[in-house]
């Protein structure tokens, strides 16, 4: 007997089923997914102009210089610690009346430190300040 020998076919795999089913899950993962961010912070953030706005006469300043130290209406602070301001602010609310009706204004220097400007915000908060202000400086470029 004699076998012809057959000539072999290169196997052929048929992607289109295979596609099919990976367009299906494409979609199913995109209607699934909720594109909506219910967890971020929003801010009301303050406008800024060319010209600033004057203080009012009753407002408190708290001043902060590049090596830590306070200064509460232009009166140096002798240390830098947070009872040593609190007392300087409550010396402010017993002399003033009407506490928390004051606006505070904290003007630091760019070389103070992040801790300094954070504590001095914190202690306006615990003296019962509520309006607390933040300094800016417009140096004149756009």
């Amino acid at each position: 007997m004699r076998f012809q020998p057959r000539r072999s076919e290169e196997p052929e795999i048929n992607l289109t089923s295979l596609i099919d089913v990976v367009l299906l899950l494409v979609i199913f993962f995109m209607v699934s997914t909720s594109f909506t961010v219910d967890g971020r912070l929003r801010l009301q953030l303050p406008g800024s102009s060319a010209v600033p706005e004057r203080q009012a006469a009753d407002a408190v300043v708290i001043a902060i210089t590049a090596d830590g130290s306070y200064s509460v209406n232009d009166r140096v602070l002798a240390n830098a610690t947070p009872a040593t301001l609190r007392a300087a602010l409550d010396g402010l609310v017993k002399a003033g009346g009407g506490e928390g009706k004051r606006p505070v204004t904290v003007r630091a220097d760019g070389r103070a430190t992040h801790q300094s400007v954070v504590m001095a915000m914190d202690v306006a908060g615990k003296a019962g300040f509520t309006q607390v202000n933040i300094a800016t400086v417009n140096d004149g470029e756009n």
